[in-house]
């Protein structure tokens, strides 16, 4: 087998954009053999390809899913989790019918319109989007390192709904959610795309006083959350500015513009003036 392995690595031919690999996920430098990729690479991008699959078709294990947010203390005053469904009854309808995805069906209407406490500051709705596997590997993780910089926050006292979960939910679902409760912001955590090298990507939208037919232009949105794309804490810190902005200057959308690494900047510009000073 060694031998088999051995030989195979000869014939590889080397690409010379093979040692830029170390800084990004996207398939370069991968090398050829004759008029075709290496076996081991092709190997790879169909492992690939099957995750991708995977994330848009398994659904999201909600049981599981309530049971992580349950073992978290941080969490307990925004418990049991509210369990809501699209009107999409299923996954095939889901994916046939992206209008029916964007709004929660009626059930889950009454049931939120029946929360004895309809006067929110914020509500986080999480949604399956196109990758279930988004939502079980970073919400809970990402929801605790936010509300514990909200906790952390001595200007306001965040009054913040019930934690949401959408079956079957688009960007737009968290529209009904943030209009029922009659919430004044809305953060919406969903599965995004999967592509073939990040089948588990998490995006986030705010949107300030959301209703149904919120245009897409009134949200704000960071993509690629995840250890190998936008970090957890970097995420945090983008869309905590975005959250005090959006309560500052009520909007939120193509108004509301991205600082939150402003201040590095004037932190660099200062050293580089010194420096140069010197």
């Amino acid at each position: 087998m060694s031998n088999i392995k051995s030989s195979e690595q000869n014939i590889v031919q080397k690409d010379p954009w093979e040692k830029l690999r170390q800084f990004t996920d996207a398939r370069i430098g991968l090398g050829r053999v004759g008029t075709s990729i290496p076996t081991e690479e092709l190997l790879r991008f169909q492992l690939s390809h099957a995750q991708a699959i995977d994330a848009v078709h398994v659904p999201l294990d909600v049981e599981q899913l309530a049971e992580q947010f349950g073992q978290s203390e941080l969490l307990q005053p925004y418990l049991p989790l509210q369990v809501l469904h699209s009107k999409a009854r299923d996954r095939m309808e889901y994916l046939q019918r992206p209008d029916l995805g964007r709004q929660l069906d009626e059930v889950s209407i009454s049931k939120l319109q029946r929360s004895p406490d309809r006067r929110y500051d914020l509500v986080f709705v999480v949604a399956d989007g196109l990758s279930s596997y988004a939502i079980s590997h970073h919400a809970k993780a990402f929801i605790e390192l936010f509300i514990n910089q909200l906790h952390e926050d001595s200007n306001k006292d965040w009054h913040i709904a019930p934690i949401c979960v959408v079956q079957q939910g688009r960007v737009a679902v968290g529209d009904d959610v943030c209009e029922a409760l009659n919430a004044k912001q809305l953060i919406l955590l969903i599965g995004e795309r999967p592509g073939l090298s990040s089948p588990d990507s998490m995006g986030l939208y705010l949107t300030w006083n959301a209703k149904r037919g919120t245009e897409d232009s009134l949200r704000n949105c960071i993509s690629n959350i995840r250890p190998e794309g936008l970090k957890y804490h970097a995420a945090a810190h983008k869309g905590y500015y975005l959250l005090n902005e959006s309560h500052r200057r009520e909007l939120s959308g193509v108004s509301l513009k991205d600082r939150s690494d402003d201040s590095l900047l004037e932190v660099t510009d200062t050293q580089q003036f010194c420096l140069t000073k010197k």
